[in-house]
């Protein structure tokens, strides 16, 4: 006899899920008297064995050499800088694993709710340098590797940014991590664990972006803990069929399944043991190798099914313009969805409590819509697994899930076709539209033949095809809804979400504005300025890091002439850093005694890149118009620009083009370079924004109104002393509120007038030449050919020309003369100085950790929790063990 395999059952899902027991989760069994039992083996010998915090530098010398050796399989004469800062860094990571440990245990003990953030992106930085400061070791480690005949900054250098994210979503999401981790919350991050992140962006020698992958991986990732027990089984396509046993159930069997495998990464908390952690999620075959297809000389389809699977996580926003990429995307919200769904209802379980509980120990926070699925997802395991009945099974669904909306473009709202739902995940097109009548039902009753209010606020768009509204989806999912500054919430609730308002109340629709970590965007990014504040202020380092409204008291330093030139002698040196970085990585000089004028973010219409460059080239005609007497009083200025535009963007990567080519004309004409210099940075990334932003005197946030839901980069800026050019848009107008208005430039017209500024355009079209001459110019020596061949920008020229959804027109002239009081500000700079202290004296509301702790209290309602019980490292950065 031998084992025979069914081939029925080939395809088809158990009748429960199975909860493989995993690494994390479990605690120690206990005897008769409630203490707890050892598991196996001698007590004492394991105890023995057990390693302690390296915070000495022979200890941490020695974990480091040990790394080398047995690690890395290296020695003393092969090691490189690479090398060594792998070994740090795994040195590193051993003293966060061993806090990760105690911290997973601590929160098992308690057994206490907690929260889980959802996002498709996490942009980490690099994580060497920030994880040393949180545990209060850099000065060791720093030591320790000098002796071991390395500099620690080399070290640093060698270290890539994760390519786990693009633009300020992901940003948001990392300060987040930290927050919670430094406020001692439990909460856990769960993301994709991208190959080749989104892409590394070149620029032809005709300035336009290309994309090549980004293999971030190559080197292997010593931040990372594969976790290769814990895999998920995750279902795509097949079939699903309704039970006629009146209980809402069906099977979902057949089509493709894959492998989740667990990726963890620790993020430790400043000043605390506390390190929580980010489960990254990587797609692999269930069945990799087809041998048989192999055999039969069919090598493509023999590795069809493990390509398959691998692309799920190859690249993050793969180009949705075709159905392939559109069917990719949808694929990497589910996959990553419904494992960490599976993740987070496995540790659940581990608790012993009743299924109906699971909302009061579990709250799962969707940044965006995209991880909108674990709405259906979770209704479609308590309903078809865990035979909870549909009415209590909504009503745990609603408490669980936090939904975050970040924006009002309707453009921007996610929406899935109804037919590559169904093809792709039919059980939960089934819930979807099941939700959807529950829901419209309740709306009909409140609003009796009200059709046209079913029709906007149904889950479902009537169009051809048929189209998941995502956002409506996840709003009728979730408890709360918050924006993220408070014009953003507030527009949230009277645009796109106003009939849901009517139907829900007020109360279920708030706003947390977005905030920064200090750690990451003063502390690390801006040394000299972090060790200037410490010292004024004559406290801890870390009080302030925690407690941001402490910068206050620099007010009170603002008319000492000592502290503004140690002040002026910070942001000198930082510009210094900046120029010597784009000498030695772009080979371009930079004229440091210049104004630096900085717009860093991923380039898209609204966020306005193009005005800028527009502004750029108005100035420069305006130069080239000037006797060399009258340019001799302008004051110069360096204008930068980095960040990355969406593949398939083709209006975003003319702008690239066009301020490129600017750069090239403008850089070299003798009679203005020395007072008008443009720079694009390619590549843009959290680690390139770490040099940027404390460099800049005037940063440039310059939507059109209404537009940018809350914006990060200019919290980021004002806290390094950078001065706001804006818009009154986003959290611009929070921040505004809080420095004074004297200390920001505003411009352009407000967001009450835009619909009826586009109306106008639509109907009643002013030419550009009487709207604004000086715009007209710019545009038509644009198109003369002055950068270029100029046909190549007319689809860019002729969106402003005709339509302007975004409003250039409208807002050029009101923007060149902010510019304009830019430079007479900044002509007085003493004024200048006490400005730029201002600014950052009064960021403390924007702190990632009051941002948190508004999560935490208002909406998850999750309480701190120290790690205590073992060893406590203190900021002195002396251990004591007990």
């Amino acid at each position: 006899m031998t084992s025979v395999l069914d081939t029925e059952a080939i395809g088809k899902v158990p009748r429960r899920r199975r909860h493989v027991r995993t690494l994390t989760g479990y605690l120690p069994e206990k005897d008769a008297e409630g203490k707890e039992k050892w598991p196996r083996g001698e007590e004492k010998v394991w105890k023995d064995g057990l390693r302690s915090l390296d915070t000495g530098v022979p200890s941490i010398t020695k974990s480091i050499v040990n790394h080398v050796q047995t690690s890395l399989g290296r020695q003393a004469h092969e090691i490189d800088d690479l090398g060594a800062y792998q070994a740090a860094a795994l040195s590193v990571r051993d003293n966060l694993i061993i806090n990760w440990n105690e911290t997973q245990l601590h929160y098992s003990r308690t057994a206490g709710k907690r929260a889980y953030y959802l996002s498709l992106e996490f942009l980490m930085g690099r994580a060497l340098d920030n994880a040393l400061l949180n545990l209060g070791l850099k000065e060791q480690y720093t030591e320790g590797v000098k002796k071991l005949g390395f500099n620690m900054e080399d070290l640093l250098a060698q270290e890539r940014d994760a390519g786990l994210g693009n633009g300020g979503l992901g940003r948001l999401a990392a300060c987040y991590l930290d927050s919670s981790a430094s406020q001692e919350l439990p909460v856990w991050g769960y993301g994709l664990r991208y190959k080749y992140g989104i892409f590394q962006q070149l620029i032809s020698p005709e300035g336009q972006q290309l994309e090549a992958p980004d293999p971030w991986l190559e080197h292997s990732n010593p931040w990372e803990l594969p976790r290769i027990d814990v895999t998920y089984e995750v279902r795509f396509h097949g079939y699903a069929e309704r039970l006629n046993d009146g209980s809402g159930r069906a099977i979902w069997e057949g089509g493709q399944e894959v492998l989740a495998v667990a990726y963890d990464v620790p993020i430790p908390g400043l000043n605390t043991r506390n390190t929580n952690n980010l489960r990254l999620w990587e797609s692999k075959p269930k069945r990799g190798f087809d041998l048989n297809s192999f055999n039969a000389g069919d090598y493509e389809r023999a590795v069809e099914s493990s390509n398959s699977a691998a692309a799920i996580t190859s690249v993050l926003y793969p180009n949705d313009h075709t159905t392939f990429g559109k069917e990719l995307r949808l694929k990497q919200q589910y996959f990553w969805t419904a494992a960490s769904l599976a993740d987070i209802m496995r540790r659940f379980k581990n608790l012993g409590r009743p299924i109906t509980e699971f909302s009061q120990y579990v709250s799962i926070q969707l940044n965006d819509t995209h991880p909108t699925l674990a709405v259906p997802e979770l209704m479609r395991v308590l309903v078809d697994e865990e035979d909870v009945p549909w009415g209590v099974a909504w009503n745990i669904v609603t408490e669980t899930f936090f939904f975050t909306n970040h924006t009002v473009l309707p453009e921007a709202l996610e929406t899935w076709p109804v037919p590559l739902m169904q093809h792709l995940l039919p059980r939960h097109m089934q819930i979807i539209f099941d939700i959807n009548l529950f829901f419209l039902q309740s709306v009909e009753r409140k609003f009796p033949e009200d059709r046209e209010r079913l029709a906007r606020m149904s889950l479902i768009e009537e169009s051809v095809p048929q189209n998941v509204r995502m956002a409506h989806l996840a709003c009728v999912g979730s408890r709360k809804v918050n924006g993220v500054a408070e014009l953003h919430s507030d527009l949230v609730r009277t645009t796109i979400l106003k009939d849901f308002v009517e139907f829900y109340g007020i109360s279920k629709f708030g706003n947390v504005t977005n905030g920064i970590t200090p750690r990451r965007w003063l502390d690390q990014c801006n040394p000299g300025l972090s060790k200037l504040i410490t010292k004024t202020l004559d406290i801890e380092k870390s009080v302030w890091l925690k407690d941001l409204t402490k910068l206050e008291e620099l007010l009170d330093f603002v008319e000492d002439e000592d502290f503004r030139e140690d002040w002026a002698a910070v942001k000198q040196a930082n510009k210094e850093r900046l120029a010597h970085h784009m000498q030695v990585s772009l080979g371009l000089k930079v004229n440091t005694q210049a104004m630096f004028d900085v717009q860093i973010k991923r380039l898209h219409e609204y966020k306005r890149q193009t005005l800028n460059i527009l502004g750029v080239i108005h100035r420069y005609l305006t130069l080239k118009s000037m006797t060399p007497k009258e340019r001799e009083k302008v004051i110069p200025r360096n204008v930068f620009f980095a960040g990355k535009a969406a593949p398939g963007y083709y209006i975003a990567k003319l702008t690239i083009r066009l301020i490129v080519n600017v750069a090239r004309v403008l850089n070299a004409d003798p009679d203005t370079k020395a007072y008008l210099n443009v720079f694009f940075l390619p590549d843009y990334s959290v680690t390139l924004a770490e040099v940027l932003i404390p460099a800049s005197d005037i940063s440039q946030h310059i939507s059109t109104a209404g537009t940018e839901a809350s914006g990060t980069s200019n919290m980021k800026f004002c806290l390094n002393g950078g001065l706001l050019l804006g818009t009154v848009d986003g959290a611009n107008i929070e921040i505004a509120e809080e420095v004074g208005p004297s200390n920001v430039f505003f411009f352009g017209h407000l967001t009450p007038a835009v619909e009826d500024l586009r109306y106008r355009h639509m109907y009643h079209p002013v030419p550009v030449e009487k709207k604004s001459p000086a715009l007209a110019r710019v545009l038509n020596e644009i198109s003369a050919g002055l950068f270029g061949d100029g046909g190549v920008y007319e689809p860019l020229l002729n969106t402003i020309r005709q339509g302007d959804y975004y409003l250039i027109t409208d807002d050029f002239d009101s923007y060149i003369e902010a510019l304009r009081m830019v430079d007479e500000a900044y002509n007085d700079r003493t004024e200048w100085i006490k400005k730029s202290i201002r600014t950052t004296a009064k960021m403390g509301k924007f702190s990632s950790d009051r941002a948190i702790q508004d999560y935490a209290q208002e909406y998850w309602n999750i309480e701190s929790t120290k790690v205590h019980d073992r060893c406590i490292i203190k900021w002195s950065n002396a251990a004591s063990c007990i």
